[in-house]
């Protein structure tokens, strides 16, 4: 695929023209170029290019499993089996069947096998990308200048099972076993795995991470849910361009098909349950007969560098990020606004990237699956779009992945970065039937070819937190 132009500048990724300008010329995939000077964004946005993707997924571990999958239209949804019960409609979800207890120490996290016991599974997912995000990179992380190097990764709020709690709650329970609570702290600590809070906080993954590659630069950690991956992107992002760091490993991990987490999804989200029918098909993003969200996993991590540290070392490169934005919108009874929420951040991240709608070749939407939060995306890309709404390429792979939270993001970045790399978008699956409060182009049955190589990432919570993010692939 040629570059729809060339600069001495920019070897390595795109970058759109601003607004306002009078000499362009337009190569074939829409971006607008300058005729005769080099591209006008500013020196630090140009710079920042994915080298690496570290995929942990249900359609597979690694790039060429999970790219096999995205072309053979496969999901990876289907009966719960890592767990021995599940709160899921069916207990149906989308789980990493191939990471489980005994290949972890025996496989994918043998180098790391002492340090599982303190390792949730959301831990070991975000570890697991990440190692395989470096290796796919061709980093060589002893070679690194370590204080320019730095790990921005998100996740979800992660939750003890019941049976690492029973020893505390037994000991501070009376001779009826009622649960005392000013027992808890003097009587009930004392009974429990002395390490068992690092399981689970949050920021855990990322200090894996920090430690792994002897990341020296700026940490943090994000957990916003669903819109933690394009937070975290976009935060490695700014790093960058404030020189900051050279390398950021960035990215989200996430599990929701976990018995806590599925039984508070259970309690609070609208669920897909299509009794008799395949698992596989129970994820429709955007279809008529849709009903709900399929709860999974997984984890992904981008590899970001400046442009001149990858071309110094001759880096494979993905694409690059050119913006992002956020949004939190609800009204006055605290009830979410997705609509608003998406548009807000979406133009955020225009603004950020230097780009307009126009600019953009497909949309990877959020496509949750529920009737009402799919509605208001479709909303919002009305808005944004105009008369191009019911025109531009729409995909939702959440069909074929589920919805692992906080990796939703990145996971679904990685699957439009690597249809762009084969000249395609892949397709939404399980679209059957066009809902008329969903007037959209869902690209669907087969991957619809494009020019084009930017696109338009969306994302919300539940509770309204929306992120949006531009990125260019190659």
């Amino acid at each position: 695929m040629k570059r729809p132009c060339k600069t001495e500048t920019i070897p390595l990724s795109y970058a759109p023209q601003p607004h306002g300008r009078s000499e362009v010329a337009k190569g074939p995939s829409g971006f607008r170029c300058p005729a005769s000077e080099p591209f006008s964004m500013s020196e630090s946005a140009k710079r920042t290019v994915i080298t690496g993707l570290g995929i942990v997924s249900p359609l597979g571990i690694g790039v060429e499993p999970f790219l096999a999958g995205l072309k053979a239209g496969r999901s990876g949804i289907a009966p719960i089996t890592l767990i021995p019960y599940s709160a899921a409609p069916g207990g149906i979800g989308a789980e990493v069947k191939e990471l489980t207890e005994e290949t972890a120490k025996s496989k994918w996290l043998k180098s790391q096998r002492k340090n599982l016991k303190v390792m949730s599974r959301d831990i070991q997912l975000g570890l697991l990308s990440a190692i395989i995000g470096i290796e796919q990179s061709g980093l060589k992380t002893e070679q690194l200048v370590h204080e320019r190097v730095g790990v921005e990764f998100g996740s979800n709020q992660m939750y003890s099972p019941p049976e690492n709690l029973a020893d505390g709650a037994f000991v501070s329970s009376d001779e009826n076993l009622i649960f005392q609570h000013d027992r808890f702290g003097g009587t009930g600590l004392g009974a429990m795995e002395p390490l068992w809070l690092l399981k689970y906080l949050p920021n855990m993954p990322s200090c894996h991470i920090s430690i792994l590659a002897d990341a020296r630069g700026p940490s943090n950690s994000l957990t916003l849910n669903e819109a933690s991956g394009n937070a975290s992107i976009g935060e490695a992002l700014r790093i960058i361009r404030r020189d900051q760091a050279e390398v950021m490993i960035t990215g989200a991990t996430g599990t929701r098909t976990a018995c806590i987490k599925g039984i508070h999804a259970r309690l609070w989200d609208e669920l897909s349950d299509h009794p008799g029918e395949p698992p596989e098909t129970w994820s429709r993003p955007f279809e008529a007969t849709r009903n709900g969200q399929v709860l999974g996993e997984g984890a992904c991590a981008i590899m970001l560098e400046t442009e001149t540290h990858a071309a110094a070392r001759g880096a494979t490169v993905y694409g690059s990020i050119l913006g992002t934005g956020s949004s939190c919108v609800l009204d006055k009874a605290g009830r979410p606004d997705f609509q608003l929420a998406f548009v807000n951040a979406a133009k955020a991240a225009f603004r950020d990237a230097g780009v307009s709608p126009d600019d953009i070749g497909h949309v990877n939407a959020f496509g949750l699956g529920t009737v009402r939060c799919d509605a208001e995306e479709s909303a919002a890309i009305h808005d944004l779009f105009g008369s191009r709404a019911e025109q531009i390429p729409v995909t939702a792979f959440k069909s074929s992945l589920g919805n692992s939270g906080a990796a939703s993001g990145p996971l679904e970045i990685a699957a439009s970065l690597l249809g762009l790399r084969e000249g395609v978008v892949f397709p939404t699956i399980n679209y059957r039937t066009p809902d008329p409060a969903c007037r959209l182009n869902i690209v669907h049955g087969t991957p619809a070819p494009i020019s084009n190589k930017l696109f338009l990432k969306l994302s919300v919570t539940d509770m309204g937190q929306a992120t949006a993010l531009i990125a260019a692939g190659v």
